[in-house]
């Protein structure tokens, strides 16, 4: 009997709650850390990135619309069918980067503890962040923060899992929608994700995923003028200084780039810097 050939996988990106190939049809080869193929994964252009800020755009309504306590439970089952499928994540972790079985576990356990802890800060960040403002007069005055809209991602470049939840999962807890560049050099787990963010509750177009250079995509987020935000997190090998520039010309929020082993650690500003603060006045009863 012969011996059965294995079937190579390519990975495609995800963009609008689908798996489209790259319009430019490009793939590269993610291999081993000795050198063996593992799969091909797609090699998006500037055209998929519009595409992705596309259907981005036009999930924001929905997805800030929805209750803060909805978009809680939505998170929450994102981190419930990661528990389901970390056999999984833990294997492609230890094939992309050669750590121990023991390592791998641990960045996914991490990854999903932060799922979890985003989950809980949807329905509580507005009481921490908004407050009331004391003025000189008969009103109420009252700031409470709101979703700044589509947020472009540059994902930790050096980890295959734990730094794309920490990028992304801050922005989606306010209500906006997400275009993240994965990992070039781990992209397997960042589309194993997308896989699973389909079959959960998050509605299409909130989180899209592309993989290939963030050279050569960046460049056309930080540019674009419906990415209302843009997040640099691992952008520190880039020439970052021209994305912040192009940026500028739309008035695009920037975050800077961030080093370290844990960048984007989960923190409340991390929830925040992706939120916009509407006053409110309101007299108050003269009866």
């Amino acid at each position: 009997m012969s011996k059965r050939l294995t079937v190579p996988k390519t990975y495609k990106l995800y963009i609008g709650g689908a798996f489209p190939r790259s319009e430019s049809g490009r793939t590269y080869e993610v291999a081993t850390p000795k050198g063996d193929f593992l799969a091909n994964a797609a090699l998006a252009s500037r055209k998929d990135a519009r595409d992705a800020v596309v259907a981005a755009r036009g999930a924001v309504k929905g997805w800030s619309g929805a209750t803060a306590y909805n978009r809680g439970q939505v998170l929450y089952r994102v981190a419930e069918i990661l528990e389901g499928r970390r056999a999984q994540f833990v294997d492609e972790i230890v094939q992309q980067t050669g750590v121990s079985a023991a390592v791998a576990g641990a960045e996914v356990d991490e990854s999903i503890d932060r799922w979890v802890w985003y989950a809980g800060w949807c329905d509580k960040f507005g009481q921490v962040a908004g407050h009331g403002n004391p003025v000189a007069g008969p009103y109420f005055n009252i700031s409470v923060p709101e979703p700044t809209g589509v947020v472009g991602v540059i994902a930790p470049q050096d980890t295959a899992l734990v730094g794309l939840v920490s990028a992304i999962a801050p922005a989606l807890v306010t209500g906006n929608s997400v275009v993240v560049i994965a990992s070039q050099r781990y992209p397997l787990s960042a589309i194993s994700l997308a896989e699973v963010l389909a079959t959960s509750d998050v509605p299409g177009g909130v989180v899209n995923v592309l993989t290939g250079s963030p050279a050569e995509i960046a460049p056309w987020l930080a540019s674009h003028p419906d990415v209302h935000a843009l997040d640099l997190v691992g952008a520190g090998e880039l020439d970052w200084i021209d994305l912040q520039v192009a940026a500028a010309e739309t008035l695009t929020r920037v975050l800077p780039p961030e080093n370290g082993t844990d960048a984007a650690a989960p923190s409340l500003a991390r929830i925040t810097a992706f939120t916009e603060t509407k006053t409110v006045w309101h007299p108050k009863s003269l009866v």
